[in-house]
């Protein structure tokens, strides 16, 4: 097969879109499939170490769902949208976030592949950037949404929010990860072996959503019973980590360590350098990607119990669900945690099994099954279609005696 896989955002950005992209077309290739990413970019492509990557448009900063979104929304794609198409005769055209921006759009409306479109987003209120998208918009975007041949949510959550505005059948198919990598073990953290508990929290702090605020309030309730604990932050921009770092030493909050957005390898060994990984999110979490990499680095979690997190982790199998914005029941949850090493071991234990059924290679082969089924469906509609085709035809040329013989010519319906 050949597949075109298709984003709407800026492919010089890491996001959670473009990594299952990027994932995705590894597990592809290493199939011996054929597989190009189609994205824009904000910087040349051959400034990207990316293989086969097809760059079209500019990116622009857009808010989206308490985050920042950056996708091209000049529509002048035409032209090199349909010369791409003719160019590459895709088997499939996977479009990722089919419906969120021109790019996505601009594939959809020239593309005479079998297109399968995958939808990652979930928000839990209407007045979000996507939900208002969607209400406002869903008329007009019925067009596009009918040029999908195959739909997949990654989440339970993301099905039903998207299928509030466009009906349909949508296949669940989640996020991979990749569990050898996190699952292996690595070299610990110097500054973390020590024999502290470590607390971790990694995510972008200028994002509301993430929670961190709440976490680092229930820190300050931690640190009377725990007072060797330590709050490891790992991600943020700068200034992000400047504010909250003033707010911390402003207040007398010590034992915070920022050390900033680190590399992916980095990122497994704070993973393996962490007590407890929590995850305070606020909500407008689709999936729980994070929880499953802590879960194969062997790591009990504390999250909120939002939709999306709720999905992947059971409470009090693989980690504590807590109340969102609730920096009471956080503190609660993780002083549980660091007294209880025993509890600590078994939810680390569940968390390795459930994270493992997530891996990139099984992942990968339902969606390449999906394809196949997809492919199939679209040709046999074809056959039909031809078939339909030829009969009027056929009986015009029979005349009125035309049903009669029609049992032995093969045209009675």
């Amino acid at each position: 097969m050949k597949i075109g896989l298709v984003t709407p955002y800026d492919w010089a950005v890491p996001g959670g879109v473009n990594r299952h992209i990027e994932s995705l077309y590894r597990q592809i290739v290493a199939r011996g499939h054929t597989a190009r990413i189609i994205a824009s970019a904000s910087v040349p492509a051959d400034q990207l170490d990316q293989p086969d990557l097809i760059v079209l448009g500019k990116p622009y900063p857009i808010p989206a769902s308490g985050s920042i979104a950056r996708i091209p929304i000049l529509f002048n794609l035409d032209k090199p949208v349909k010369a791409l198409l003719a160019r590459e005769q895709f088997d499939i055209v996977h479009v990722h976030e089919p419906l969120q921006g021109p790019l996505p759009l601009t594939v959809l409306r020239f593309s005479n592949a079998a297109n399968v479109g995958t939808f990652h987003a979930y928000s839990g209120s209407r007045y979000s950037t996507g939900s208002m998208a969607y209400y406002y918009g869903h008329r007009l975007l019925k067009r596009w949404f009918r040029k999908l041949d195959g739909k997949i949510a990654v989440s339970e959550a993301a099905a039903e929010f998207v299928d509030q505005y466009f009906r349909g059948y949508y296949n669940i198919i989640p996020n991979g990860i990749d569990f050898d990598r996190f699952a292996t073990p690595a070299p610990p953290i110097p500054e973390l072996a020590d024999g502290r508990p470590n607390i971790l929290f990694l995510g972008r702090l200028e994002e509301r959503r993430k929670g961190f605020s709440y976490l680092l309030r229930a820190f300050r309730i931690v640190k009377t019973e725990w007072p060797e604990a330590r709050l490891v932050v790992a991600g943020g921009s700068d200034r992000a980590r400047v504010g909250y770092d003033t707010w911390a030493r402003r207040t007398g909050l010590p034992d915070v360590l920022f050390v900033g957005a680190p590399s992916d390898e980095d990122k497994i060994r704070y993973f393996q350098s962490a007590t407890v990984y929590v995850a305070p999110n606020t909500g407008d979490e689709s999936f729980g990607i994070v929880l499953l990499e802590a879960m194969a680095a062997g790591r009990p979690i504390v999250a909120s119990n939002i939709r999306g997190f709720a999905g992947v982790l059971t409470h009090g199998v693989e980690g504590l669900l807590v109340p969102p914005k609730n920096e009471a029941a956080l503190a609660a949850a993780i002083g549980q945690l660091l007294a209880d090493p025993i509890r600590r071991d078994e939810l680390a234990r569940n968390g390795r099994l459930k994270a493992r059924d997530y891996s990139w290679d099984r992942v990968a082969e339902r969606i390449l099954a999906y394809y196949e089924r997809i492919l199939l469906a679209k040709e046999s509609a074809r056959e039909s279609g031809k078939r339909a085709e030829a009969r009027p035809a056929q009986r015009s040329r029979l005349g009125r005696f035309g049903s009669a013989v029609a049992p032995y010519v093969g045209l009675r319906r």
